[in-house]
């Protein structure tokens, strides 16, 4: 049996069949949670956030052209409750930050065999110094390691150019191995 694309759910939501949201839900929570808990780090506020993020995707389902992918729509939506979480979070508290842009020349890493071992060591770095590193640089090596989306996607999902999607994963790399240095 092949499996209905979301694009697909998504019309038979729009048409008012509004069960078949529960299929979003299935498909995309355990994905939003994961991408949550790494971007927030607090998994009470991941459970909370991620359940807002379902309301307003289906508040907002009749706005979603479904000749476009879903995926980026839903991620977009989770990346905006992300940030004004953050956002209430430091309005109660004063936060250092280090401009890694500043800092961290670009790096461009040549596309070899070792690229297969240097994306495992990158995953184990990011799980283990995620915290570390600004949100900023966090987001896009989340979606890039973790929930394996492309360039592309992820441009779509923070509304940035492809091209600083690269400086912000090269970028996000390097403040990873830094802060795997310090420790």
């Amino acid at each position: 049996m092949i499996e209905e694309s979301d694009e697909a759910i998504a019309l038979r939501v729009q048409g008012g069949e509004v069960e078949a949201f529960g299929e979003f839900v299935e498909r995309y929570q355990e994905k939003l949670m994961r991408y949550a808990r790494k971007f927030l780090l607090d998994p009470d506020d991941a459970k909370d956030i991620v359940q807002d993020i379902f309301v307003k995707a289906f508040q907002n389902i009749q706005s979603f052209d479904a000749s476009r992918r879903f995926s980026p729509w839903i991620y977009r939506i989770a990346h905006n409750e992300f940030v004004n979480a953050l956002k209430r979070r430091q309005a109660h508290r004063t936060v250092f930050t280090i401009d890694f842009d500043t800092l961290f020349p670009h790096l461009v890493a040549d596309d070899t065999a070792d690229s297969a071992a240097l994306e495992r060591d990158t995953r184990a770095t990011l799980e283990r110094y995620l915290d570390k590193i600004d949100v900023k640089y966090r987001e896009p090596l989340v979606l890039y390691y973790l929930e394996g989306m492309d360039y592309k996607q992820i441009s779509e999902i923070l509304q940035i150019p492809v091209s600083t999607v690269g400086v912000r994963l090269a970028r996000g790399r390097a403040a990873l191995q830094k802060a795997a240095q310090v420790v």
